[in-house]
């Protein structure tokens, strides 16, 4: 009898019994075992595969034939070990990383509206309704900072703000900030020093600032400042990163991809833009050579056939991304000896992919980095609350509504997590050109024949004089029209809803009187204005205000037959003024809607006199259709000759010069049908159009062409369209009303109102 260890009694049959139950359980760790083998035999066949880095170069819009070439890699089931980027190539090479398909990012990338990306400003209709104003009266584009250090300059045509959002919401920002040395697959991106004119390499930090630092094209964008450097385009000197992708993951094999643009032909460079770009072309051209020596013979090189296809053509984005589908399938045979096994893809994957959580509920909301603003400007277009989630949409629009305030460079955000709560803190960039501005703008009326109006306007704009935000802006006008004037605005809360304002004005214009289409007189009217009032700003849809007005008047007579009294006359009294807009231009509308009512009541002169007027826009296609109408009457006794109603003028009785018609009891309509024949060119808003105006006219009193009697016609044809300098209008009006055989203006219009 044999004993087991424990001194159990055993016998020959039971031991055969154990013997099978023994086999049976290390059977599966036998099989275990065996598994195991297989696996380390698979995972040692894959970690035989050569490590790959993928390059991505620079080439502004042509780099979305990097999307086609991933889609190609994907299908051929070929996995990646690091990804370095340039510009363009930075953009997808960062959202790549980040965990998007290119299916899916073909899909963003072509949605995506470019020619509002690159149009830093929320659609005007959004934009602080004070900023609507002064751009009524100054040039946009013509902002100049002014201090002690002397004049400096906006850094760039655009700062980026759509962009960066734009890029936020792509790669998921709103659910935490990306960070580079976070992301599962390595990634470089690459930006220039500016200062230093040196390489930067984004390794780690923010993934969304090292995607806009690589794209910011000196002169179109502004430069990107961060770890104390101005960061502007990577293309500068490195467009095609193929050391970089080398030595960030000891690549083996280098996959590279260059959709830059070609040197300009001798007779396509004819002005100051095109010589820059031929720079830029030149110093990318020559980086991007040197990068391309360095390819071995078992890199592969894909240049995509891009003819036609310009660095500005981001509408073309699908058929971009087609071209680098055929580019790849070309080096398909190439490829293929890189592909690996369905398994081993779907494990590499699943690796790279970020798992998407949900938006964190947001603990605390923060404004960081203000300086000169009441934080309290920037809290007031929030509305984020505690417990809220960040909806990328609604932030966007609020940062966009905030950054129309004028006062910012650009208005960001980040959601982070300290201390186990979730903070989203919206940094808003000062002016680095401000608090004090210079502003210019010009004017030129003409019908070609008398009573033309031009001016040169300037003005020095002093923001931000206290926590509230009171502004002063002194300006001054030479020119047929003259004058100089003062005004101080002082909101009265944290949030600028209510204010007070005090103007102060005087000058001189030119006004003709007419009589049968024959100019009888042309007087200078010296005026003069002392206003002082209170408001409320009705968000950025107007503004309204009342207050007290004292107007000085004294027409001297010029040329011609005297016609009006030779004295002088001052008179006062109340006014109050309420002024809409929602059109989603200030020139040249597409859309929306605005009005003005303006009330003024003299009680020692017996007259009031009601200004109003409104206008709506609608396009459909490529065409704009709209229509004004206006009033200027007296509901309380008769508008006296000094305060009296007036039209003539492009679009105001175009047939008529301007002024013309003056009187009181004046109704005014037209409807006008534009047909846009251009766009202006990405970073600039706008468009030129033909157009079509049926314009009618009634002077209940007229004070001059007295002979015309009834409804008045004026028909309009004209060509417009924006430029540097404002709207132009070059147009001819005819009607056929009264009896001196029509009357008829060329009418040519250039500059702010």
């Amino acid at each position: 009898m044999n004993r087991d260890r424990y001194g159990s009694s055993v016998g020959p049959g039971c031991g055969r019994l154990l013997l099978a139950a023994g086999l049976l359980v290390l059977a599966p760790f036998a099989t275990a075992q065996a598994a195991a083998a297989a696996s380390t035999g698979s995972n040692a066949a894959e970690q035989a595969r050569p490590r790959i880095g993928l390059v991505l170069g620079g080439g502004g819009a042509r780099g979305a034939a990097h999307i086609g070439v991933l889609e190609v890699l994907e299908k051929m089931r070929v996995p990646v070990d690091c990804v370095a980027g340039t510009s363009m190539g930075g953009l997808v090479a960062g959202v790549y990383a980040a965990g998007l398909s290119p299916a899916t990012m073909r899909a963003e990338l072509a949605k995506a509206d470019w020619h509002d990306l690159f149009q830093d400003s929320p659609n005007y209709s959004e934009r602080a309704f004070r900023r609507k104003v002064e751009e009524r009266r100054f040039l946009p584009a013509s902002e100049t900072g002014v201090g002690p250090d002397g004049v400096k300059y906006q850094t760039g045509v655009v700062t980026g703000q759509k962009i960066k959002l734009f890029f936020n919401q792509l790669v998921g920002d709103y659910r935490g900030q990306r960070q580079i040395e976070s992301l599962p697959l390595p990634l470089s991106i690459i930006a220039t020093d500016l200062v230093q004119g040196a390489r930067v390499v984004f390794r780690e930090g923010s993934l969304t600032t090292a995607m806009r630092a690589s794209m910011s094209v000196p002169g179109l964008m502004s430069p990107v400042e961060t770890r104390g450097m101005r960061l502007v385009d990577g293309g500068l000197v490195d467009n095609v990163p193929i050391d970089e992708a080398r030595s960030r993951c000891q690549a083996d094999v280098v996959i590279a991809v260059n959709v830059g643009s070609p040197l300009l032909k001798a007779d396509e460079i004819s002005g100051l833009l095109s010589v820059t770009t031929q720079m830029v072309n030149i110093l990318t051209e020559q980086n991007v050579t040197h990068s391309l020596a360095t390819l071995k013979p078992t890199d592969i090189y894909i240049k995509p056939d891009l003819e036609g296809v310009s660095a500005g053509d981001f509408e073309r984005t699908s058929e971009t991304a087609d071209r680098g589908v055929r580019a790849a399938e070309a080096v398909a045979d190439r490829l293929r000896s890189l592909a690996v096994s369905e398994a081993a893809y779907a494990a590499w994957t699943e690796k790279i992919q970020v798992a998407r959580r949900a938006a964190p509920r947001i603990d605390e909301v923060q404004i960081a980095g203000l300086k000169r603003v009441n934080p309290a400007v920037v809290e007031d277009h929030i509305d984020v609350k505690a417990g809220d989630s960040v909806d990328p949409a609604k932030i966007n629009s609020e940062l966009l509504r905030a950054y129309g305030d004028g006062h910012y460079e650009n208005v960001d955000y980040a959601v982070l997590t300290e201390r186990e709560r979730n903070i989203l803190r919206v940094t808003p960039l000062e002016k680095s050109w401000g608090p004090d501005y210079l502003r210019y703008g010009v004017n030129l009326d003409t019908n070609f024949k008398a009573n033309s109006t031009y001016a040169l306007r300037a003005a020095y704009q002093k923001t931000w004089l206290n926590e509230l935000g009171g502004e002063l802006l002194a300006y001054g006008e030479i020119g047929s029209d003259t004058g100089i004037g003062l005004d101080y605005y002082q909101p009265l809360d944290a949030q600028q809803r209510y204010f007070v304002e005090t103007n102060l004005h005087y000058g001189s214009k030119l006004s003709g009187i007419y009589q049968n289409n024959q100019q009888l007189a042309e007087y200078r009217v010296i005026q003069g204005e002392a206003r002082i009032g209170a408001g409320i700003n009705l968000g950025t849809i107007g503004q309204a205000r009342a207050g007290w007005s004292e107007n000085w008047w004294n027409p001297r007579l010029e040329t011609g037959s005297p016609f009006l009294p030779s004295l002088s006359k001052q008179y006062g009294g109340w006014f109050g003024l309420v002024d809409l807009d929602q059109t989603d231009r200030l020139y040249f509308p597409t859309s929306g809607w605005r009005t003005t009512v303006g009330y003024f009541d003299s009680p020692a002169n017996h007259f009031s006199k009601l200004d109003a007027g409104g206008s709506v826009f609608h396009s459909v296609g490529d065409w704009v259709f709209s229509s004004r109408v206006s009033y200027q009457g007296s509901p309380v006794g008769q508008l006296p000759v000094y305060d009296a109603g007036s039209l003539g003028g492009m679009l105001n009785m175009t047939a008529f010069a301007i002024g013309q018609l003056k009187g009181d009891d004046m109704t005014y309509g037209n409807v006008r049908a534009e047909r846009i024949i251009g766009r202006l060119p990405l970073g600039l808003r706008g468009d030129m159009r033909i157009g079509l105006a049926l314009e009618a006219a009634k002077v209940g009193t007229p004070y001059t062409e007295t002979n015309l009697k009834g409804w008045i016609n004026s028909t309009a044809v004209y060509l417009g369209g924006e430029t540097p300098l404002g709207p132009l209008y070059l147009g001819y009006g005819y009607s056929s009303s009264g009896s001196t055989g029509g009357y008829y203006n060329i009418y040519l219009f250039l500059g702010t109102p």
